[in-house]
């Protein structure tokens, strides 16, 4: 049951005066309660900053925008990180075979842009752009190039040489072992 007042000291809500702070209408409170569902709704879906079985790498990748410290241990390069990416010799993960980067060239392989500026020497870069962090997309003409804004860095020091671009691709040291392009 409901209480009602009857009497000359009832109002209506018409003689009632406004109050600050006194919510008139339930729409307001279904409005208020649908935008933080909302809000809960799009921060569920968000990517998360940790990786939580997923990549960080800013297009899927293992390399991380936010690289750690020089000097500091980072991630190992490429593939899974599994014992399997590691030659028996003890040496770093196989990034490649040195076969398949042309002399004056390179491939992208995994996360790293590999080349072989001259007979015998091989870089390795990250392929994710220092611009706006699309992945390059080729080695042509002795250089990297990105597709997204033009930018294009040197095959043999990653430093930018035209477009937007200002800092260089980092740098992944390798070494050869036998037939494959190695990291050290």
């Amino acid at each position: 049951m409901t209480d009602v007042q009857t009497g000359p000291e009832a109002e209506t809500a018409a003689d009632q005066p406004a109050r600050a702070g006194v919510v008139k209408s339930r729409r307001v409170v279904l409005v208020g309660a649908g935008a933080l569902g909302a809000g809960c709704l799009l921060t569920a879906c968000g990517t998360s900053a940790t990786g939580g079985g997923g990549s960080n790498g800013a297009n899927g990748g293992d390399y991380s925008n936010d690289p750690a410290p020089a000097g500091s241990k980072g991630a190992e390069a490429g593939g899974t990180g599994s014992t399997s990416d590691n030659d028996a010799s003890g040496g770093g993960a196989t990034l490649a075979q040195v076969a398949d980067i042309p002399e004056g060239g390179g491939i992208i392989k995994g996360d790293y842009v590999i080349t072989q500026p001259a007979a015998g020497k091989y870089k390795a870069f990250s392929k994710v752009c220092t611009h706006a962090g699309c992945d390059v997309s080729k080695v042509d003409g002795g250089v990297i190039v990105c597709p997204c804004h033009g930018s294009t860095f040197s095959m043999e020091d990653g430093s930018p040489v035209s477009g937007p671009a200002k800092q260089p691709l980092p740098e992944k040291k390798v070494t050869v072992d036998g037939d494959n392009i190695v990291s050290a």
